[in-house]
């Protein structure tokens, strides 16, 4: 059965050429694997960055199972639509791989044998004192009319077709291996040098914020994410941190820079301490950034995340001067003799994580405490306490966890985390 997974970047993605864009791309990732979930396809998205690198926008991402009708549908309406079609995958030997079967099927030739690509496999095998398979033969066949492309990285070659349609024009196709460490190169190094440069230069920024929910954070940006509006903004959310993505189009990367500069200024307006980060930053590297800029230190309690907390704080560098340690798990209140019992967290989860902050913030001598007190697993609505502590006296709030327990552990040790970037602030 054919499964097919789309996603469109125009909603009418069926339009003919002509009401597109002067050039513009999709990519097809073909694997069962993918279709089915068993692996995930992060071609498709390293590709898309780099043709917007060079401004070539990518309308359309299509997976395709391992199955030749639905390929051969797809790749029709791909050359039917696009000027420049990526493909990765289904270049292997087996008979689940079917790119250059189904390519020659959409012109109507035939596979031709390409006698230097089938020496470069043979030699391969040689190299690795292995006999080459019949089988591998099918990989030096090519559709009557396209070229090989070099794979110094494997024994699949890519495929280069100037696809001719009915109207005249060609479409450019390059089916590139699905393994990642043959595909970026082969397009780096043998693709993109073929494909045209666009008059226009694409580039992208991140602004990351946390503390407010999706909906609120959209409500607050007003007209900055405006179907439409140049730059777009888009918002995507992960475990409570929202990214807004900012795409800028424009004639020089000076043009899109200052966009994006515009942009990013009008965001920092409108969402003020929300915004923590940009591009790849997270809540633990600006905190501990930020203590180093200071020469402050910080501790931690904490029985709910398991050590998250640690996990986060020591995977950054220099975390080593600031990050003086903490205590883990469910014998934390054992270890600071707390007076607000085990038995009645759920009942005062705020009260016990005070306690925790201060008595934390003693016993290491750190500037600030980070506590979470509480637990996920009762009965009814989880209810967890976070605390802050420092010399001017303790923070505390309340938080009811949403989702599953991953998902409320790493939202609780980001609260937390928020509690002393908005402090340091």
């Amino acid at each position: 059965m054919a499964v097919i997974h789309q996603h469109a970047a125009l909603t009418a993605f069926c339009l003919p050429p002509s009401d597109f864009p002067t050039m513009h791309a999709e990519i097809i990732a073909i694997g069962t694997e993918l279709t089915t979930g068993a692996k995930l396809d992060t071609n498709s998205q390293w590709l898309s960055i780099e043709l917007a690198s060079v401004g070539i926008p990518v309308l359309l991402h299509t997976t395709v199972a391992d199955d030749l009708p639905a390929n051969l549908e797809t790749l029709r309406a791909a050359v039917r639509r696009s000027d420049i079609v990526l493909i990765s995958g289904g270049l292997g030997p087996t008979l689940d791989d079917l790119t250059r079967q189904v390519l020659a099927e959409l012109a109507g030739v035939e596979l031709v044998l390409h006698e230097p690509s089938l020496q470069h496999i043979r030699d391969m095998f040689a190299k690795r004192k292995r006999i080459m398979p019949e089988r591998n033969v099918i990989q030096a066949m090519f559709p009557a009319g396209s070229e090989p492309i070099d794979n110094p990285h494997g024994s699949a070659p890519g495929i280069w077709w100037e696809f001719p349609r009915p109207d005249g024009s060609n479409c450019l196709i390059a089916a590139m291996p699905g393994v990642p460490s043959e595909m970026k190169p082969m397009f780096r190094d043998r693709v993109l040098p073929r494909l045209p440069r666009s008059d226009k230069v694409i580039r992208r920024a991140r602004v990351n914020c946390y503390g407010v929910g999706e909906s609120a954070c959209e409500e607050m940006l007003g007209d900055v994410t405006a179907r439409g509006r140049d730059p777009e903004v888009g918002i995507t959310v992960h475990e409570g941190t929202i990214t807004l993505r900012i795409e800028a189009h424009g004639a020089t990367e000076s043009e899109c820079d200052a966009k994006i500069a515009a942009t990013k200024q009008l965001i920092h307006e409108r969402l003020g301490e929300l915004v923590f980060g940009e591009e790849d930053e997270q809540l633990e590297e600006i905190i501990v950034r930020e203590l180093n800029r200071r020469g402050q230190t910080v501790a931690f309690a904490d029985e709910v995340t398991g050590g998250v907390l640690s996990l986060w704080l020591t995977a950054v560098p220099d975390s080593e001067t600031c990050f003086l340690g903490g205590v883990i798990g469910s014998a934390v209140g054992q270890v600071f003799n707390l007076p607000v019992p085990a038995g009645q967290v759920e009942n005062l989860p705020h009260e016990r994580a005070r306690q925790l902050a201060q008595q934390t913030r003693e016993r290491f001598g750190s500037d600030f405490a980070i506590a979470i007190a509480g637990s996920l697993k009762t009965d009814g609505i989880p209810r967890l306490g976070l605390a802050l502590a420092d010399s001017n006296g303790v923070e505390v709030q309340e938080h009811i966890p949403v989702a599953d327990i991953s998902f409320a552990r790493n939202r609780a040790a980001k609260s937390a985390l928020d509690l002393l970037r908005l402090r340091q602030s």
